[in-house]
């Protein structure tokens, strides 16, 4: 007999495998303090303390969440592949920014904020993608709207923020 999986909180969870609920239950842990630790490390100002220390929290639960994801995604292949697609470039794109910030020179302030930025919008469209059928707003939106939605958002904020930061702002180019 298939299994049918269960509903927790009106979202759907595809299997009733306790294996398979303690890894969605790790993801979704991992998942809620990468995008509160990523809103602090926004918001923070950009200096020793509170910038960096969300953005480390950022950093490692997203490790958590990738591996979280490669195992619910083998449990699912293919079904969940895009996810997989998503996991891969938002873990990537923050190697590339927490490696960037490691130097100190305005483009690897700009490679920074991308990368992290990047990781960010891959974070959320990979929520989005998953979750937006079943969530209040979003489930009335088409299915193209959640791959879009938090890249047009996201790219918009990044550009506004790469434009004002002094530091990016005073070295000149965006690249």
């Amino acid at each position: 007999m298939p299994d049918s999986g269960v509903v927790v909180l009106g979202i759907a969870i595809p299997s009733s495998s306790p294996l398979f609920l303690a890894v969605v239950g790790i993801h979704v842990v991992a998942g809620t303090i990468c995008v509160v630790a990523g809103i602090m490390a926004m918001l923070a100002t950009k200096r020793p303390g509170r910038h960096p220390f969300a953005g480390s929290v950022y950093f490692w639960s997203l490790v958590v969440v990738f591996l979280s994801m490669i195992t619910l995604s083998i449990m699912r292949w293919p079904s969940d592949n895009h996810l997989l697609v998503l996991g891969v470039l938002s873990l990537g794109a923050a190697v590339i920014g927490r490696e960037a910030r490691r130097r100190e020179h305005a483009r690897s302030l700009r490679r920074h904020a991308i990368g992290m930025s990047v990781s960010y919008i891959a974070l959320l469209t990979a929520f989005y993608v998953d979750n937006g059928p079943n969530l209040p707003v979003w489930r009335h939106l088409p299915p193209w709207a959640f791959w879009i939605i938090p890249s047009v958002a996201g790219i918009g904020l990044l550009l506004r923020a790469l434009s004002r930061h002094p530091l990016l702002v005073k070295s000149g180019s965006l690249t």
